[in-house]
């Protein structure tokens, strides 16, 4: 265990003197390579002597003798301070190319559709020897999972972070309404009666907080909408739409996706509902950190370039881009 008590005796500046000094054994090549001028650098000779107890160097003509106590203690204090300037020294920028990690990322399976493969198809092009991990997203434990590590950072609607997180806006994220052409023949656009007279699959993963968004709106005008069917996870609604008429309400860039897929029709909703404001949550500790950063970066880069593909009206924030 390291002496504090010891250690308080001295300062880095007078060991870095020191090192200067054994290998010029000249007080003034020594301060001019030091930036300091004579009178500093025999203050801190000096002040080293008084706190090792050793004269340390003793002039001899126009140079210095070191003493056999400087001479032994000088192997010692040369490694201390290589190994120091190495751990302050600024970190090699991050390389894809050669990286055989995981990269984890916690994102709702609306998200994961719309982005994952994307994501997964250009990490295997910039880093062929790492592996992305996708973690199951969980709205009550995202922030204890993300201060746990199990993933690098979160893409959700987030709350108001911990003060130890940062959150990162990305974009606002619009509904429309989904539904097969075949099974519901309905005009474009869509409209409001033929919105509320046909049958509704909605997604109730948590406490159905979207449906409740949607029918608070159409409350508001004095309408009220029929659910017919409820499913847990957005991957279900292609097949259930296929398989009956009905209308799905789900964010715009899975509905983009499922209707290029599946072949099903979207719709602009007839009336409006608030846009969910979608963020990157990721820990403070990891802001700088140069693997991380390149990691959200890369997302950003995907994600910006899946929503423009797919037609989307939202876009990344400019802030989040940069």
């Amino acid at each position: 265990m390291i002496n504090d008590a010891t250690l308080r005796k001295i300062d880095l500046n007078l060991l870095l003197a020191f090192s200067v000094l054994m290998q010029e054994r000249n007080v003034s090549r020594a301060a001019e390579r030091l930036l300091l001028g004579q009178p500093g650098l025999s203050a801190a000779l000096k002040r080293l002597r008084e706190a090792l107890n050793d004269e340390l160097f003793v002039r001899v003509g126009r140079g210095l003798q070191p003493t056999p106590r400087a001479l032994s203690i000088a192997p010692v204090i040369e490694e201390a301070l290589t190994c120091i300037e190495k751990a302050i020294r600024p970190p090699a920028a991050f390389d894809p190319a050669s990286y055989e990690g995981e990269f984890r990322i916690s994102m709702c399976d609306n998200l994961e559709t719309a982005f994952f493969g994307p994501l997964a198809a250009r990490l295997r092009q910039l880093a062929p020897g790492a592996k992305l991990i996708g973690v199951a997203s969980e709205k009550r434990e995202a922030a204890k999972l993300l201060d746990d590590g199990a993933y690098d950072f979160s893409v959700a609607v987030h709350d108001e972070p911990a003060s130890w997180h940062v959150r990162e806006p990305l974009f606002e994220q619009c509904s429309m309404s989904i539904y097969d052409p075949t099974q519901l023949r309905l005009k474009a656009p869509l409209g409001l009666a033929d919105f509320v007279a046909n049958p509704h699959i909605t997604i109730a993963y948590d406490s159905d907080a979207a449906a409740t968004t949607l029918d608070i709106a159409l409350a508001r005008i004095g309408l009220k909408r029929t659910v017919a069917a409820s499913v847990p996870r957005f991957s279900a609604l292609p097949t259930a739409l296929k398989a009956m008429p009905a209308i799905a309400t789900v964010p715009e860039a899975i509905a983009r996706c499922m209707a290029q897929l599946h072949g099903l029709a979207i719709a602009r909703l007839p009336f409006d509902i608030p846009a969910d404001p979608v963020s990157m949550l990721y820990r403070r500790v990891d802001q700088a950190d140069g693997r991380a950063v390149w990691f959200r970066r890369l997302f950003i880069e995907v994600a910006s370039a899946a929503l423009e593909a797919s037609g989307c009206t939202t876009t990344i924030a400019k802030k989040a881009a940069a």
